[in-house]
């Protein structure tokens, strides 16, 4: 079984709130001017991102942070 399959889905939704953090950081853009973006409250921006919360995410809301992110979308999916 591949690396990946062994890990948990709370532990893909932990990192893919880290990499929707970083990929916002190194756009300089704050929670709340992404979330506005993307429609979607700050909130729960921040609760996407939050390493201590479990907050699924759709994957409608995936792709619009990676083209608000100007990002191919698999670069949030990376968690190696």
């Amino acid at each position: 079984m591949a690396e990946y399959a062994m890990i948990s889905n709370e532990e893909k939704y932990y990192r893919l709130g880290l990499n929707i953090a970083y990929q916002r950081k190194l756009k300089k853009l704050t929670q709340i001017q992404l979330a506005e973006i993307v429609g979607i409250s700050r909130t729960h921006m921040s609760n996407i991102e939050a390493p201590n919360m479990l907050t699924p995410i759709s994957l409608e809301l995936i792709f619009n942070i990676a083209d608000a992110l100007e990002i191919p979308v698999e670069i949030l999916f990376r968690f190696d």
